[in-house]
Order: C-alpha cells, then sequence, then structure tokens
C-alpha cells in the first residue's frame, strides 16, 4: 500500500512538471514529429527506388538486407555526407568523390515544407513558435538521420562519420531555417539576428539602409550572374554530349545489357546533370575542372585521364589538346 501511495504521489508531482514544459514549449511534439516525418519520407523515396530496381535487375548482387544499405547510403549521400566503398578491386575502401547535386533538391524541399508548415499552420496562433518549430524538426529529422547512418555503416557503402556529423546537421538546420523564415514572410529583420555576429564596423557598414540596398541589388546580380553561368555550362554540354553521340550512346549501352541497369544509369546521369553543368561553366570560364588526379581540362590545354570509365556524361570531356 505504500509502494502505491509512493507511484501516486510521484505521478502528481511529475504532472504539473510535464505541464509546465509542455506549456512553455507549445508545438514541440509536432515540431518532432514533422522532422521525422519529413526524414522518413525522403528515406522511403530512395528506398522505394532501390528496391524496385534491385527487384527489376536480372542479376541482383545481394538481397534486400544489401539493397536497403544502399538506400540508406544514398539518403546520406543526398546530404552531401561522403561514402566509402569497402569492396574495390585492391581491397583498399576508396571514397565516392562526387555528390549528385540533385539529389539534394529532396531532402531539402521535405525540411523546409516541414518547417515551413510546422511554423506557419493552418490555425492562429501558429502550431509553434519559430524556434521551437526549428528546433523541433531538426532534432526529429537527425534522430532518424542518426538511426540512418547506424544501420548504413554495416554495408558495402558506408557514410564517412566526420563528414556525416557535419553536413547532415548543417543541411539541416540550413533548410529548417529558410522554412522558418518563409513562414513568417520572409522578413529582412531575421537577419539582424545574425548580423549581430559580426565585427562592429562590419556591422555599422551593412545595417543601414542604403546598405541593405546595396546588398540586395548585389545578391539579385550575383544570383543573375551565377544562373547565366550555369545555363551556359549546361548549353556547352548539351553541345557537347550531341557533338560526341556516338560516344555517348556507346558508353551508354557498355555499362548495361537489361532496362532496368539502362534505367539506373539513365537516372545516375540525370542526377549529374547539374555537377556537369558546373564543370562546364568553369571550362567556358577559362579555369576548366580537374579529371582525376593532376589533369586539368581547360578550354586552352586539354589533359584528361587516360583511362576514362565509360559512362555517357564523360563522353562530354574534350579530347587530349
Amino acid at each position: 500500500m505504500a509502494v502505491v501511495n509512493q507511484l501516486t504521489a510521484r505521478r502528481t508531482s511529475l504532472s504539473p512538471l510535464l505541464t509546465r514544459l509542455r506549456d512553455r514549449t507549445p508545438g514541440l511534439a509536432a515540431s518532432l514529429l514533422g522532422g521525422a516525418v519529413a526524414a522518413g519520407l525522403g528515406l522511403g523515396s530512395f528506398a522505394v527506388l532501390v528496391i524496385v530496381l534491385w527487384i527489376s535487375s536480372p542479376y541482383p548482387d545481394s538481397g534486400p538486407g544489401g539493397a536497403l544499405h544502399v538506400a540508406a547510403a544514398l539518403w546520406l549521400l543526398a546530404h552531401g555526407a561522403e561514402l566509402v566503398r569497402t569492396d574495390t578491386l585492391s581491397g583498399v575502401p576508396a571514397p565516392v568523390g562526387v555528390t549528385p547535386l540533385l539529389l539534394l533538391a529532396l531532402p531539402l524541399w521535405l525540411v523546409h515544407r516541414a518547417a515551413r508548415d510546422v511554423a506557419a499552420g493552418d490555425e492562429e496562433p501558429p502550431q509553434a513558435p519559430g524556434r521551437t518549430a526549428w528546433t523541433g524538426v531538426v532534432l526529429g529529422y537527425l534522430a532518424v538521420g542518426a538511426a540512418v547512418a547506424l544501420y548504413a555503416s554495416g554495408g558495402a557503402l558506408r557514410p564517412s562519420w566526420p563528414w556525416t556529423c557535419v553536413c547532415l546537421p548543417v543541411v539541416v538546420m540550413g533548410a529548417a531555417g529558410a522554412g522558418v523564415w518563409t513562414a513568417y514572410g520572409r522578413p529582412a529583420e531575421a537577419f539582424d539576428g545574425v548580423l549581430v555576429l559580426l565585427p562592429a564596423g562590419v556591422r555599422r557598414l551593412v545595417l543601414g539602409a542604403p546598405a541593405r540596398a546595396r546588398l540586395a541589388a548585389s545578391a539579385r546580380a550575383a544570383g543573375a550572374g551565377v544562373a547565366v553561368l550555369v545555363g551556359g555550362g549546361a548549353v556547352l554540354l548539351a553541345v557537347s554530349l550531341v557533338a560526341h553521340g556516338g560516344a555517348t550512346r556507346g558508353a551508354f549501352f557498355q555499362l548495361t545489357e537489361g532496362w532496368s541497369g539502362r534505367f539506373a544509369v539513365l537516372l545516375l546521369c540525370l542526377a549529374l546533370l547539374p555537377n556537369a553543368a558546373v564543370w562546364a561553366a568553369g571550362y567556358a570560364a577559362g579555369p576548366g575542372f580537374v579529371l582525376g588526379a593532376g589533369h586539368v581540362v581547360g578550354p586552352l590545354s586539354s589533359d584528361p585521364a587516360p583511362l576514362l570509365p565509360p559512362f555517357p556524361l564523360l563522353a562530354a570531356v574534350p579530347d587530349a589538346g
């Protein structure tokens, strides 16, 4: 009877604490759930795609466990984390050095939408304040991300822990912050909290109205310039692919024979198109890009690696000289 009284008294004393915590952080549970759901949706999308390709493959190399490990690794790669291949020909683990930029679109959009929906909500007042929405979405997403990283560490494609611990939180925090900022109508005052971290002299130069106008104009000009460069790079890439049409088709059909494998190669090419456009822009601007270890490809001198793997986008690389 005394034990029952102690448990009842403890439950009674904990109830006010939980109530006060809930009142101080309204919407925290919804924010945590929103972040976890956003991570689950992104992971599920990659898992469905990988499972479909694995099922349709005529010669699968591994079972469903291997396919799920690959899906988890690709999900981490989509956040900028570096992956390490353990099943190399030499037996020495090798990193996957290129992150397809198009893969970043899905996680960024899911986190942005989750933070925006929680901070804005369909009710007045919103489901959660801005800080609570940002904190909850980030923590919920990173909780799922930590579990996925632990699971992926047992596969053939394993995440590099330093890159995972840095890139995953940075991407999630940035996208969630943009979502909360969008929910509040993109106020310019939101940058004041960031500008406080700057030195006093720089802060005085930035906070004035003329300086803000100049910064806004500079940002628009920089955005337009980047768009023109990347668009020009995409056009140059398309022209080079057409000019090397025979090599492009040959590389496409040389990699695989089944339709599922060709579809996978096509998806990989689409995911790498932004990367190729950026490299083409660097080529057109003059500096060029580095292909392999120390092989610079530029408009004035081209010295590509002698043994390029058969891949459609690599067929657009200019010939030596």
